[in-house]
């Protein structure tokens, strides 16, 4: 394989990335990491963090937190599989996965990628060094997996395929418009061109005979490729989604000998778009060739082809459209280079131009209607004479069969008038047809060059190049034939992938579930083409084509009838329209648009016109037209719409578009299907043709649509690679050699084995009846393991044939080398003796003599005994070898039997495990079914979605177009309203100059401009607040981005206030219509009081004080018991707040302790941390003191409360007291309850409208409250004037209350009582409204505080501002410490360290101090530059202070939340206290209903009464009159009786009336309080409970903000704490810092000072060029005010200046007037006297008309003295702001004179560190070294405080689980202790006995010590004796005597040896008391002995070895008491 070049290889070869590496597969698994649904991306990574049920949370890569569904979330491979070569191979095999390894090999400019059997590329929209002959030659006859993936490898291999099994190939190429299948189409070509060239197998085989056979216009393969040009200019066009797109579908079939050569071609098309020569889009082109010849043709062609300017053809829509990167004239020679290579004739060419130029010039023939009539004239046969000569025929003829055609009707032949719809329909139709026709004479004329040869084909390989499945908005008759086509192709696919494959599975036994993927199409197939039973689509719009009167409408209507419940067939319910249905492909279901559907399949063109192109002039016309007679013509249309009954087609007449269409792809089917089709899927990445960018949704809408997903998943669940026995056997034999036995075995039992051995997963295989069958990947995985394998094998055979060469070489090096030596030796020896006489002499002897020559015979003799000793030598060495052998196979014979033994047990182990194994398989295959067919189900449901999607994109696209729409017109209402103002502009010029003549012009018009004059001014105020409220708004931002947050909470809270709020609303709404409705019965009520007061005087005079007493009395009650209850439950709500804070204070003090143990054990024992805790300390102690003052104060409200409490329970008692006393009193009194009654009713709504009205005010006073808080939550001020606010507000409700209270004494005076409480209202709404004024204020005092406070936080941020550009020209000046600032910016993190590494760089400082004493210059310099460096710890602790700012502004906002929530708790108090009162009051309103029920009742009763008097009375009436007695009576008395009775009667009945009236007052009046009632307390229930819950979440939002700012307040507080390690003048410092935010000024003065103290002279500079910066300001603003009074000036002087004009016009008007006036009187004053009395009229008038005048011109001069005026003020304010500008100049020289000192001083600074660098560098390279160290220190303190903290955690869990085990230790060790007790007596014991063994001790040593002096004097003495005894026995030899002697003093050796048995006693026992001691006494006694003893041996070595005495040796025994 020839290598690819290295530029070339990054764009085939996957890098090995980090993606690849151990680090990122372990950074996967720990993440867990998965794919999450994206808008934009289509699928996102995330890391898996928790599970909850069937939904997961999951963390983006950008940090963020979200829960998604459980089933939304895919799999993730590991990094292993990055950027892999197919995608089959992925372990999760889901659309992210499929996406994203696609989007990284697109990235890495890898754009062709497998997909199983599919090849996908992505269009890479750039130029790729992948095409070139070298590359060609690097895939020529490689395999697939050999090389990376490419379309030349596709090819290469159905290439070889075709050759090696003699099967036609064919490769499809399909995807959208501008995915590059033509470009891979091209590619195809030209690689088969090179590989399977015919000319150059020729040309190396036989030259001349190439030569002779070659062809007329050059070899095949150059017209192969040269045809594309042709077909391209002619076929394609320019889209908006491709620049040479082809807008027809090609099947490219290349014809093949059997030696493999080109030997012809040939091309088929499908469905080209005729459409596009006619009409484009804005940004599209017709077809290329149009361009081409209009811009290429020259001057005699031009003139020939009659052709114009672009802009002069109508079908060319947008003109010229250029494609940049292409010449159009250019193209246009290379298209006719193209054409005269593949054969076309110079006639033929110009024939084919003047089609094209013919159908150009179709599009100018212009139509009209006739007045008259609708029939069609041209006007103008200009064109029509171009088209007609162009075509070979007549005008006069082409006229006639355009406007007047000729039909055949029955017999007849009739001339039928057209109408210009008619006419422009005839003539694109036939534009389109002519084009047609020409595009397939070109195919017929190409294929006929492409197959010339006479060489005959044996097989070929087809290029299908066709457009994939289709989704559009609108889609038409051509999408359906599309996706038609992708049907069959993909149904093809699954037959070829599955149905092909499971026979052979079939075939070959193997047990195989028959799948047949291509049915899951075949039902949408049959929708689309069956003939009948039901008939299809296509068959249908055949079968309406040939119906009459048939319309689109009516095929959709037969279409929805007839397959209404087909599985794929539906009518979209989205679409209202009637011409919409929809199908539901493999890709999704697609909507068509069935509009004019019937004219296309039918494609009508006039007769007329083609009979007459058939019998054209020109030859080329007449072929093209030479089936013209099968055209559908106007007799067929005419037919159709006539006649009732369907006409048939006879044979030999014309087929529909859909019956073309269906043959042609029915013969490419039977094509493709007799082939082995390769699949190449060409995927667009984006629509903007820009390179190195993927849209993700459109990616995976292509892989959908040409089914990738479905390919890969067939391609995983099949077995493609398949194998022979053999040759598996042979090739793989080598991965199991130890398996298979020798001898013959069958092929299919050894693979069994093999396969067994290899341990290969039994779904990766299946074993047929000749050859094995296996899954993707797995013989790849197998020839990598062979190779391995013999890569091994290969090693060791080379290993061990190196090593034995090379074991072979050094001995022979070995040997040599002693050779070497010997022959060295010799010479050596020889040079030394050849000048020796002596050895020359022995030299010649030796030879003469025979002894040397006995040695020659004994070494012969010798060697034959060495001979025969080495033989025996070697027998007995054979034998031991023998037995040795014999031995060791017996052995090895054991071994192999245990071994046998052994590999049995293990061999059933292994069968049982494998059963087992089988058994899991199965069941995790079970599993795998289910999650595969839960996948698909959740396929489809994201399928569905996505479908929903797109219809909401759509929506949303209609959304946005309407809002366009909606905006364009409220635009042009905008634009009419500016021209409305300006006509209602001049009507009012127009009135005001009609309106000249009013005498209160002058007044308006001062009026006007006084108030134009305050609009200035205001309008001046509001540009400068406006400026202001800028500034401010900038500042604000970054404040109001940190409070967003809590905002975002606190909206969510007041959102749920507000609807609260609306509730409220509604229902106050509510109770105010009834207030209204009570109010009118009122009124009605008060009128019956009015009627009847006259009769209650008298009653009501008697009990006027009774009945004061007794209202006061009970309201006074009612009153205290409200206050009690409303104290007691205040009582109890404090309790309860007091209880949640103690509660509260208890969680801070826990939590605070927790923090203080957490610093304590994570904080060192330095001075600084101790520093820090004392401070917390305090801050903690601060707290505890604020927590005991905030008891304190609600104790000490509990305790007022309290007071009061007993207060009012003593009043409660006097007043019940009183009402006892008064009880007596009112019980005598029930009539008076009954008005009382009426009277209490009428109060009751009075105190309700009132309550209601109080309601509303106080709702107006919570608005306003919560406008405050949100206004001005940081100020307490406002909080507590609020406070006593509503609390003056309450009281103010209590002094109404107590008004009505007296007023319900006050019975008589109702009205005025009623009166004077309005009017009270009324007052109580005044003070409510000067309050509201009064808040107003505050309001605005507020904002005009903010407005300080901001300008004050402006002043210090540009103080903030000026100290930070100092502070970056010290970083600039100070360039040298850079080092050092970083490092220190490392430590400021950790600030608590500082003071430690001062003090650690202090000594280190000192050290180098005391190592540079010598050197007393590099001491100073190094003295410097430790200033330099504290100079520079300065500045960056000063830079710590934005820190500390930050956290004092966390402590502020800490504090306004308190402040929030002491805000909320108020809040929540008030709605306890509002609660409490309703429901006191409801309670009244319940006494009250029940007092009037039983007054009620008690009126029932004495109505009764009354009606049975009456009955009694009538009775007795009754009986008076029946009896007509006249004794004593007479009729005068009968009569009074009877009218007293009537009287009576009538009286009574009014008394009745009046009762039941008041009666059903009073019932209406019991059921409204009822109501009332229920509605209340159901209201106040609600309003509980909506409190309730309002007040939860509140304390919800709260405990999260509280737990949230204090999590903040820790973090910040360790902050805090680590800044404040530093310096004890740092604290100082942050303290002013601190100051400086509550009084800027002083602030600013110290920032001054420390700046000053930084750096003097830059800081003076600094403070000149800051006042100069604000002098400039100032001036600025001065003149941005000069220029803002000029503008407002001359804006006075154009108005005055127009007034002035208008003033003069009505002037002039008026004097004119005057004039005509004058005149007509002159004329007329002489003959008519009639007239006079006009003439006075028009003199008065004239004298009007001058005094206005005057007044006009008196105007006129005070306008222009104004004028004058303001001229001058405008040149005084000129000359004011060039004095500015001027001074403004100066300043900014000045300004920059500065800037230049300044730069002047920052170079010269640098020139002097220059000067001092050289000389600080050894410096600070020690400082750096000794810092580095220090740094080294710090880390390593840092990492053990690390390691010491995660020990004191271990630790103290340690501590925790051994705090059970410390309380049996403490018991264990109290039982120690007294043992151990025990032991200290025992042990003292000891120590007594000790002490007593020494002594002893000592006094055996004294004793030895004797013992040796004696022991020193016997040897002495036996050493005398010895020589006294070897001196006798000396003599007694000499003597020879044997007489005896006798020894004269014996005593002395006696004695010596008596003392040596006494010491030897002693030492016994001593020896006795030693071991006693050392028993009781320990080891240090023992010690001491052996060290006395080993002395005793070193003094007296030879006493033991001398002595002869047989008596025992007293250092014997010393010895044995050591031992």
């Amino acid at each position: 394989m020839a290598d690819p070049a290295a530029d070339d290889s990054k764009f085939l070869f996957s890098d090995n990335d980090f993606s690849k590496s151990g680090v990122a597969q372990a950074d996967w698994s720990a993440k867990k990491m998965v794919w999450v649904p994206s808008e934009k991306e289509g699928f996102e990574a995330a890391s898996l963090k928790e599970e909850k049920g069937d939904e997961v949370l999951v963390q983006l890569s950008n940090g963020q937190k979200v829960t998604v569904n459980k089933d939304d979330i895919q799999k993730m491979n590991p990094p292993k599989f990055s950027k892999v070569e197919d995608m089959a191979a992925l372990t999760f095999l889901n659309e992210a996965s499929v996406l994203q390894n696609l989007r990284e090999r697109y990235f890495s400019s890898l754009i062709y990628t497998y997909s199983g059997l599919f090849c996908v590329v992505v269009n890479p929209y750039k130029m790729l060094p992948i095409y070139s002959e070298k590359i060609i030659e690097m895939y020529k006859g490689k395999k697939r997996h050999e090389v990376p993936p490419h379309i030349y490898s596709i090819t290469d291999n159905a290439y070889r395929n075709m050759l090696q099994d003699r099967e036609d190939q064919s490769i499809l190429c399909t995807g959208e418009s501008g995915a590059g299948k033509t470009e891979n189409t091209k590619k195809v070509i030209q690689y088969l061109a090179v590989v399977a060239s015919s000319h150059k197998g020729k040309k190396d085989a036989n030259p001349p005979q190439q030569q002779a056979g070659s062809l007329a216009y050059g070899e095949l393969e150059k017209q192969l490729l040269q045809a594309n040009p042709i077909l391209e200019a002619f076929g394609n066009a320019k889209t908006i989604k491709n620049d040479n797109s082809s807008r027809f579908g090609k099947f490219i079939k290349l014809n093949f000998d059997v030696t493999g050569y080109l030997v012809g071609a040939n091309i088929d098309t499908y469905l080209l778009e005729k459409s596009r020569c006619i009409r484009q889009g804005n940004t599209e082109r017709a077809f290329h060739i149009f361009y081409y010849m209009v811009a290429g043709a020259k001057d005699k062609m031009k003139e020939e082809l009659l052709l114009e300017d672009f802009s002069s053809y109508r079908f060319l829509v947008a003109g010229h459209v250029e494609i940049s990167g292409q010449e159009d004239d250019e193209m246009f020679i290379e298209t006719l280079d193209a054409m005269e290579i593949m054969g076309f004739t110079e006639e033929e060419r110009i024939g084919m131009l003047k089609v094209v130029s013919t159908v150009l010039q179709l599009g100018n023939v212009k139509f009209e209607k006739e007045r008259n009539s609708e029939q069609a004239t041209m006007p103008d046969n200009t064109v029509a004479q171009k088209v007609c000569h162009l075509q070979g025929i007549n005008v006069t003829d082409f006229t006639r069969a355009i406007l007047t055609p000729r039909i055949k009707v029955g017999r007849e032949v009739v001339q039928k008038a057209q109408t210009k719809q008619q006419v422009d329909f005839a003539v694109e139709a036939l534009a389109k047809a002519m084009y047609e026709r020409l595009f397939r004479w070109i195919l017929a004329r190409v294929n006929k060059t492409l197959d010339k040869s006479k060489r005959q084909s044996s097989s070929f390989l087809g290029i299908l190049d066709i457009a994939g499945f289709e989704i559009f908005e609108d889609n038409s008759f051509e999408q359906l034939c599309i996706n038609y086509t992708n049907e069959r192709l993909q149904q093809l696919f699954n037959h070829t992938m599955f149905v092909l494959e499971q026979e052979e599975y079939k075939r070959e036994g193997i047990d195989w579930n028959f799948i047949d993927f291509g049915l899951d199409l075949q039902p949408c197939i049959e929708l689309i083409e069956r003939p009948n039973n039901p008939p299809g689509i296509l068959a249908l719009l055949d079968e309406e084509c040939w119906f009459p009167k048939a319309t689109d409408v009516s095929f959709v209507d037969k279409l929805l009838n007839t397959h209404t419940g087909h599985v794929k067939f539906s009518k979209p319910k989205q679409h209202k329209e009637k011409l919409m249905f929809t199908v539901l492909h493999y890709a999704g279901k697609v909507d068509y648009n069935a509009a004019n559907w019937l004219t296309k399949n039918m494609d009508p063109l006039n007769d007329n016109v083609t009979a007459l192109l058939n019998n054209s002039s020109s030859n080329f016309i007449q072929e093209m037209w030479k089936d013209a007679d099968r055209v559908v013509g106007l007799e067929t249309m005419t037919k159709m719409s006539e006649s009732s009954v369907p006409t048939k087609s006879k044979k030999g007449m014309f087929r529909t578009v859909g019956q073309l269409y269906k043959e042609s792809l029915g013969k490419l089917m039977t094509t493709l299907h007799n082939t082995q089709p390769n699949f190449v899927r060409c995927i667009i990445p984006n629509h903007e043709k820009r390179a190195g960018k993927m849209d993700s949704n459109l990616v995976l809408e292509q892989l959908r649509c040409n089914g990738v997903l479905e390919g890969i998943r067939i391609c995983r669940q099949g077995f493609p690679n398949r194998i022979v026995f053999q040759e598996f056997r042979q090739r793989y034999e080598i991965l199991a050699a130890s398996v298979i036995p020798k001898g013959f075995m069958d092929g299919k039992q050894a693979c069994c084995l093999m396969v067994k051995h290899l341990d290969l997963d039994v779904n990766l295989y299946r074993i047929g009846q000749s050859k094995m069958f296996f899954r993707t990947g797995v013989l790849a995985q197998l020839e990598e393991e062979r190779d391995l394998k013999l890569t091994v094998v290969i090693i060791a055979f080379q290993a061990q044939a190196r090593g034995f060469l090379a074991r072979k070489a050094f001995s022979k090096r070995q040997q040599q080398l002693t050779a070497m030596k010997v022959i060295q030796r010799n010479c050596a020896c020889y040079l030394k003796l050849k000048n020796w006489q002596w050895w020359r002499l022995f030299t010649k002897v030796k030879p003469l003599l025979q002894v040397t020559r006995q040695e020659e015979e004994m070494g012969q003799k010798d060697e034959e005994l060495k001979e025969a000793k080495e033989v025996a030598v070697k027998t007995e060495a054979e034998l031991k070898e023998i037995t040795q052998k014999h031995t060791q196979l017996i052995e090895e014979r054991v071994q192999l039997e245990t071994k046998l033994h052994a590999e049995t047990e293990l061999y059933a182990e292994a069968e049982e495990m494998r059963v087992r194994l089988e058994a899991k398989k199965q069941e995790l295959e079970e599993v795998l079914h289910e999650m595969e067919a839960r996948l698909e189900e959740e396929e489809d449901r994201s399928g569905a979605l996505q479908q929903e999607r797109k219809e909401m994109e759509l929506q949303l696209q209609l959304m946005e177009a309407h809002i366009a729409e909606e905006e364009d017109a409220r635009q042009k209402l905008q634009l009419e309203k500016v021209s409305v103002e300006g006509k209602v502009k001049k009507l009012e010029e127009e009135v005001l100059i009609v309106e000249d003549q009013n005498i209160k012009l002058q007044k308006e018009r001062k009026l006007m401009e006084e108030r134009l004059a305050d609009m200035n001014s205001n309008l001046a105020e509001e540009e400068e607040k406006s400026k202001n409220l800028s500034k401010l708004k900038t500042k604000h931002e970054s404040m109001i981005s940190d409070l967003e947050v809590r905002m975002k909470k606190e909206e969510k809270g007041r959102q749920d206030m507000e609807k609260a709020k609306r509730k409220v609303e509604a229902e106050l709404a509510d109770l105010q219509d009834h207030n209204a409705d009570l109010q009118a019965q009122l009124a009605e009520v008060r009128a019956q009081l009015a009627a009847k007061e006259e009769e209650l005087q008298a009653t009501l005079a008697r009990l006027e004080e009774e009945c004061n007493h007794r209202g006061v009395a009970v309201k006074r009650v009612r009153e205290l018991e409200v206050l009690l209850s409303e104290l007691q439950e205040d009582l109890e709500a404090e309790r309860a707040a007091r209880g949640k804070v103690e509660a509260a204070r208890r969680d801070l003090g826990e939590e605070l302790n927790a923090l203080r143990t957490e610093l304590e054990d994570s904080l060192d024992t330095t001075a600084a941390q101790q520093e820090l805790r004392a401070k917390r300390e305090q801050e903690v102690a601060s707290l505890k003191k604020a927590m005991e003052d905030e008891g304190r104060g609600h104790e000490a409200q509990v305790q007022d409360l309290r007071q009061k409490h007993s207060q009012a329970v003593e009043e409660l008692t006097e007043q019940l007291e009183q009402a006892k006393r008064v009880r007596a009193g009112l019980e005598k009194a029930k009539q008076s309850l009954e008005k009382d009654s009426a009277d209490l009713s009428g109060d009751l709504r009075s105190l309700a409208s009132a309550k209601q009205d109080v309601e509303h005010k106080k709702k107006k006073l919570e608005a306003q409250l919560n406008e405050l808080h949100g206004r001005c939550s940081e100020s307490e001020r406002q909080r507590t004037e609020l406070g006593e606010r509503v609390s003056k507000m309450t009281m103010e409700l209590d002094s109404v209350t107590g008004l009505l209270n007296d007023a319900e004494g006050k019975n008589i005076k109702l009205s005025k009582d009623v009166s004077s409480l309005s009017s009270q209202l009324q007052d109580a709404q005044e003070l409510l409204s000067e309050e509201t004024r009064q808040k107003l204020n505050l309001s605005g005092r507020l904002r005009q505080m903010e407005e300080e406070r901001n300008g004050l936080m402006e002043q210090l941020e540009e103080e903030t501002e000026g100290k930070r550009a100092v502070e970056r020209q010290l970083s600039s000046l100070n360039m040298q410490l850079s080092d050092y600032k970083k490092k220190l910016d490392e430590t400021s993190a950790a600030a608590e360290l500082l003071e430690e590494g001062k003090k650690r760089l202090q000594r280190d400082l000192e050290a180098a101090n005391g190592e540079y004493e010598e050197k007393a210059s590099a001491y100073d310099k190094l003295d410097k530059s430790r200033s330099r460096m504290q100079q520079e710890l300065e500045d960056v602790l000063m830079d710590l202070d934005s820190q500390r700012q930050l956290v004092s502004n966390l402590e502020k906002k800490q504090k306004k939340f308190d402040q929030m929530l002491a805000e909320e708790r108020a809040v929540s108090c008030k709605f306890a206290e509002e609660r409490d009162r309703a429901e006191a009051e409801a309670r009244e309103k319940e006494t009250r209903v029940l007092a009037l029920a039983r007054a009620l009742e008690e009126n029932q009763d004495a109505l009764e009464d009354a009606e049975k008097t009456v009955k009694a009375l009538r009775v007795e009436m009754e009986d008076l009159i029946s009896s007509k007695d006249d004794v004593g009576k007479s009729v005068h008395d009968l009569d009074k009786a009877k009218r007293g009775l009537e009287a009576f009667v009538d009286e009574m009945r009014t008394q009745m009336e009046e009762l039941e009236d008041e009666l059903q007052v009073a019932e209406d009046a019991k059921l409204r309080l009822e109501v009332n009632s229920q509605a209340l307390k159901a209201q106040h229930e609600r309003e509980l409970h909506a409190r309730d819950e309002m007040g939860e979440e509140k304390r919800k939002q709260l405990l999260k903000q509280v737990r949230e700012l204090e999590a903040e307040l820790e973090e910040e507080r360790k902050q805090r704490g680590q800044a404040l390690g530093g310096k004890k003048k740092l604290e100082g410092e942050l303290k002013d810092m601190e100051d400086q935010l509550e009084a800027t000024s002083r602030g600013r003065d110290e920032a001054v000072k420390q700046l000053r103290k930084i750096q003097g002279q830059v800081k003076d500079l600094q403070r000149d060029l800051e006042d100069s910066r604000s002098a400039q300001k100032e001036a600025l603003g001065s003149a941005r005010e000069n220029e803002r009074r000029t503008k407002t000036v001359e804006a006075d002087v154009v108005q005055l200046h127009e007034m002035l004009a208008s003033a003069e016009r009505a002037r002039k008007q008026a004097e004119a007037e005057r004039d005509e006036l004058s005149e007509e009187l002159a004329s007329n004053s002489s003959g008519k006297s009639l007239l006079s009395d006009e003439k006075r009229r028009l003199d008065a008038k004239i004298g009007q008309l001058e005094e206005e005048l005057e007044e006009e011109q008196a105007g006129v001069e005070s306008l222009n003295e104004r004028l004058r005026k303001s001229q001058q003020l405008v040149d005084q304010l000129g000359a004011e702001l060039a004095a500015e500008r001027a001074s403004s100049q100066s300043r900014e020289t000045s300004r920059q004179q500065l800037e230049r000192q300044t730069r002047d001083l920052k170079a010269k600074l640098q020139e002097v560190e220059g000067q001092g660098r050289s000389k600080l560098k050894a410096s600070i390279a020690a400082l750096e070294a000794k810092l580095r160290e220090a740094e080294e220190q710090l880390e390593v303190e840092s990492r053990e405080r690390q390691s010491n903290a995660k020990n004191l955690r271990q630790k103290e869990k340690k501590i925790k689980d051994l705090s059970v085990q410390m309380e049996d230790e403490r018991k264990q060790a109290q039982q120690y202790k007294d043992q151990a007790e025990k032991g200290n007596v025992r042990v003292k014991q000891l120590k007594h006995q000790l002490e007593e063994a020494e002594e002893e001790a000592q006094r055996v040593a004294a004793s030895r010590r004797k013992l040796q002096r004696e022991l020193e004097e016997a040897t002495e003495a036996n050493d005398g004796l010895s020589r006294d005894m070897a001196s006798l026995r000396s003599k007694l030899r000499r003597g020879g005597g044997g007489e005896s002697v006798v020894f004269s003093s014996p005593s002395p050796r006696s004695s010596s040896i008596g003392g040596m048995s006494s010491m030897s006693s002693s030492m016994s026992s001593s020896s006795s008391v030693m071991r006693s001691s050392a028993l009781s006494g320990g080891v240090s006694r023992r010690s001491t002995i052996k060290e006395n003893s080993v002395e005793l041996q070193e003094e007296e070595p030879p006493s033991r070895s001398r002595s002869t005495s047989p008596s025992p040796d007293p250092r014997e025994y010393a010895y044995s008491s050591d031992e």
